[in-house]
C-alpha cells in the first residue's frame, strides 16, 4: 500500500506537514528529553548509576536496529497503517513508562518506544516525500521537517528540565500523549489510502541480518561509553556488527525482494547524503553532550536555564534549514550547502574549544551556539531531502528508513567516541599536574581538568566536521537536483515492477 497526500487541496498538504512535524518532533524530544530527567528518575527507581545509560540505550537499541524493517513495512502495508500504528503504539508505551514502578519496567518500555518509533519515523518521512512532488513546495516542507530533526534534541532539553524541575521526572514521558493524540487525530483525518500496484515479499534473511548488525554496532559504541573501547564485549560487539553488515550488503545484491534495494544507496547524491547525515549527526549529539554538562556542571546552570541557554542553536538552524531548502538548494544543490555547513560548524567547535574553567556565556557560549545552528541547517534539511529525492514510490520507506539509520548511527558513535576521548583527556591532565594539587586545591585542579577535557572533544569534533566537509564535497553531484524518472527509466522501473510481482506469483 502506498499513501499519497497530493489528492488533497494544497492547504491540505500543509495541515499534513503539521501532523508529521508533531510526530517526527515526539521521536527526537525523547532522544534528549529523559537525559535531565535521569537523576531523579534514579533517585526514585533506586537504580544504580551503572544501570543509568540503560534508559537511553535501551531506546536507541531498539530505534536504530529496526528501522529499516519499519520502512519496509511502510512500503508493505501502506503509511497511514504504519503511521498510525507507531504513534498509537509509541503514546501506550509511553504511558507505561510513566507509571513505571520500577527499573525493569522502564527499561522494558524505553525499548517499546524505540521499537515503535522504528515504525513511525520512515512512516513520516516517506509520507513528506510522496506527499509534496513539487520542487518548490518540497524545498519549503523539507526545510521544515530538517529543522524540527535537528531542533529537536535542544527543545528537548529546555521541555525535560521545565517538566522535571516543575512537575515529575514521569511527565517527560508522559508528553508524548499529547503530541502522540495530536498527530494520531490529523493523520486519521488527513491521510489517505491507496492501493498500491505491487505488493513485495518481506526479505526476512535481510530483516535479520540488518537488525542484528545494527543492535551489535549500537550496543557495542553505547558499551565503550560507559567502560572502553578495549574491553571484549565491546570490541566483540564491534566486530559482529560490522561482520552482519558487511553480509547484509552482500545478500541485498542477490535478493529476489531486498530489503534496502541497491538501487536505493548507489545514487551517488543519495549516498554522499546518508553519510553527511551520519557525520552531522555524530558531532551534533556529542556537541549537546558536552554543552550540557558544561552549562550546568560547570556554569552552574539549573536544567530550565541550561535548556534556555540553548535555544540560540535552535533559531540558528531553523533560520538555516528553511533558506537552504527554500532558496539556496533549487539554485546550487546540496554539494556546496553540506560543504560550507560542515566547514561552518567545524568553525564554530574552534571557538567551543577556547572554554575555560568559567567562561561567561555571552563570551564563550553564544556565538558559537549561533554558528552551529546555522551550520547544521545548511547539512541536515539538504542530506534529508537529497536522501530521499528520486526514489520510485515502492521505495520511499526504505530510503526515509536509510536517512535515519545514518543519523541514529551518527549519534551512537559521536556519543560514545567523544565520550570517550573527553575521559582520556581529564584523566591525563590531572594526572599530568597532580603536583600542582597541593598549590591550587583539587576543586580547582579538576576545574581545569575538566575544561581541558572540553577543549580537546571539541577540537576533535571540529575534525569531524571538516571530514563531512570532505566527505560532501567528494560524494554529492554539483548542480541543483534533477529527477531521474525520464520515460525510459519509468518504463524499467514499471518492467521491475512488474517481473517482482510475476516472481512472487510463481513462488506463491
Amino acid at each position: 500500500m502506498s499513501d499519497v497526500g497530493t489528492s488533497g487541496a494544497g492547504g491540505r498538504r500543509w495541515l499534513i506537514l503539521g501532523v508529521i512535524g508533531i510526530a517526527q518532533l515526539m521521536v527526537v524530544l525523547d532522544v534528549t528529553v529523559m537525559n535531565i530527567a535521569l537523576p531523579s528518575a534514579q533517585r526514585a527507581l533506586y537504580f544504580t548509576t551503572a544501570d543509568r545509560q540503560w534508559v537511553v540505550t535501551a531506546y536507541t537499541l531498539a530505534f536504530g536496529s529496526l528501522l529499516l524493517l519499519g520502512g519496509r513495512l511502510a512500503d508493505l502495508l501502506g503509511r497511514k497503517v504504519t503511521f498510525l500504528t507507531g504513534l498509537a503504539g509509541f503514546a501506550g508505551v509511553s504511558a507505561v513508562g510513566g507509571a513505571s514502578v520500577n527499573f525493569a519496567m522502564l527499561i522494558s518500555a524505553r525499548a517499546c518506544q524505540g521499537a515503535f518509533a522504528a515504525l513511525l519515523v520512515p512512516s513520516a518521512l516517506s509520507l513528506l516525500t510522496t506527499t509534496f512532488t513539487e520542487p518548490k513546495d518540497r524545498s519549503k516542507a523539507f526545510g521544515v521537517y530538517g529543522a524540527v530533526a535537528a531542533a529537536g534534541g535542544a527543545i528537548g532539553l529546555l521541555l525535560g528540565g521545565a517538566l522535571t524541575e516543575y512537575l515529575s521526572w514521569r511527565w517527560t514521558l508522559y508528553i508524548n500523549l499529547f503530541f502522540a493524540g495530536l498527530a494520531f487525530l490529523g493523520g486519521a483525518v488527513l491521510l489517505e489510502r491507496q492501493p498500491s500496484r505491487v505488493t513485495p515479499k518481506l526479505d526476512i534473511p535481510g530483516v535479520l541480518l540488518v537488525s542484528s548488525g545494527v543492535f551489535c554496532l549500537v550496543y557495542g559504541f553505547s558499551n565503550a561509553a560507559t567502560h572502553n573501547w578495549h574491553t571484549p564485549s565491546t570490541l566483540g560487539f564491534l566486530i559482529a556488527g560490522t561482520a552482519l553488515l558487511v553480509a547484509f550488503a552482500f545478500w541485498q545484491s542477490r535478493a529476489a525482494h531486498p530489503l534496502l534495494p541497491p538501487r536505493v544507496v548507489l545514487d551517488r547524491n543519495r549516498g554522499g547524503a546518508y553519510a553527511s547525515m551520519f557525520i552531522a549527526s555524530a558531532g551534533l549529539f556529542g556537541t549537546f553532550l558536552f554543552l550540557t554538562y558544561y552549562l550546568q556542571q560547570t556554569l552552574g546552570y539549573s536544567p530550565v536555564v541550561a535548556g534556555v541557554a540553548s535555544l540560540p542553536f535552535v533559531g540558528g538552524i531553523a533560520v538555516a534549514a528553511n533558506l537552504s531548502t527554500i532558496v539556496l538548494m533549487p539554485r546550487f544543490g546540496p554539494k556546496p550547502l553540506v560543504t560550507t555547513g560542515m566547514l561552518v560548524a567545524a568553525g564554530a567547535m574552534t571557538w567551543f574549544a577556547q572554554l575555560g574553567a568559567h567562561t561567561a556565556y555571552a563570551d564563550g557560549l553564544l556565538g558559537p551556539l549561533i554558528l552551529t545552528g546555522a551550520g547544521l541547517g545548511l547539512v541536515i534539511a539538504p542530506s534529508i531531502n537529497t536522501g530521499t529525492f528520486g526514489v520510485a514510490p515502492q521505495d520511499a520507506g526504505a530510503a526515509s528508513a536509510t536517512v535515519t539509520v545514518g543519523q541514529q548511527l551518527g549519534a551512537s558513535v559521536g556519543t560514545s567516541l567523544l565520550n570517550t576521548i573527553f575521559a582520556s583527556a581529564v584523566t591525563s591532565y590531572i594526572a599530568a599536574h597532580a603536583a600542582s594539587a597541593v598549590l591550587i586545591g583539587h576543586p580547582r585542579l579538576l576545574g581545569l581538568a575538566l575544561a581541558h577535557g572540553y577543549d580537546t572533544a571539541f577540537w576533535w569534533t571540529a575534525a569531524i566536521f571538516g571530514s563531512g566537509a570532505i566527505v560532501g564535497g567528494i560524494l554529492l553531484r554539483r548542480g541543483p537536483l534533477v529527477s531521474q524518472d525520464t520515460p525510459g527509466r519509468q518504463a524499467a522501473a514499471v518492467t521491475e515492477a512488474a517481473a517482482e510481482s510475476g516472481s512472487q506469483s510463481l513462488s506463491d
